[in-house]
């Protein structure tokens, strides 16, 4: 199988907040947020994959600002590092300001992937091959990322979370 480029699964999702997403404040609500990067997490796996993909976790999520009713806002999600089965998706939330364009970025977000075949059996998928610094970066840290949850999951003892190790020795 060969490795892929982040750049590969690359997926910009761009929507309009309307009035029916927004809590009390006028904000987009966290769970309408939570489910649009899902959606371009999903694909930005298949893209990578190009198999069936199913949410295994969201590893991480920060709500860093709120977006407000009206917002120009874009997800965008890229594959960051794949191991066996599963692939960490990382997005990126930016909101446009509605009369300058500017972008700024609001959220990020952290989901995992599983390839499966038609019978929900998990199936191979390629490397990643991160080419920019950012990318390295995240691929470099993925690995940290998984070794630090399987620790806290009992499924790997502490000599063997290398990666986690380095930052401490």
């Amino acid at each position: 199988m060969t490795a892929k480029a982040p750049k590969e699964s690359r997926t910009i999702m761009t929507d309009l907040v309307l009035p029916s997403e927004t809590n009390p404040l006028n904000n987009l609500f966290g769970g309408e947020l939570l489910a649009r990067m899902d959606r371009a997490a999903a694909i930005s796996a298949r893209r990578h994959s190009r198999r069936i993909v199913v949410t295994a976790s969201v590893n991480h999520v920060a709500f860093n600002s709120a977006v407000p009713l009206g917002s120009v806002v874009t997800v965008e999600a890229k594959v960051s590092r794949a191991f066996r089965t599963s692939m960490e998706v990382f997005i990126d939330v930016w909101i446009e300001d509605r009369e300058s364009g500017a972008r700024t970025k609001a959220n990020e977000a952290i989901y995992t992937f599983v390839a499966v075949d038609e019978t929900g059996r998990p199936v191979a998928v390629p490397e990643v091959a991160p080419e920019s610094d950012l990318e390295k970066e995240r691929f470099a840290a993925a690995l940290r990322r998984k070794q630090l949850s399987l620790l806290l999951a009992g499924k790997i003892k502490p000599q063997d979370a290398t990666e986690l190790k380095a930052l401490f020795i």
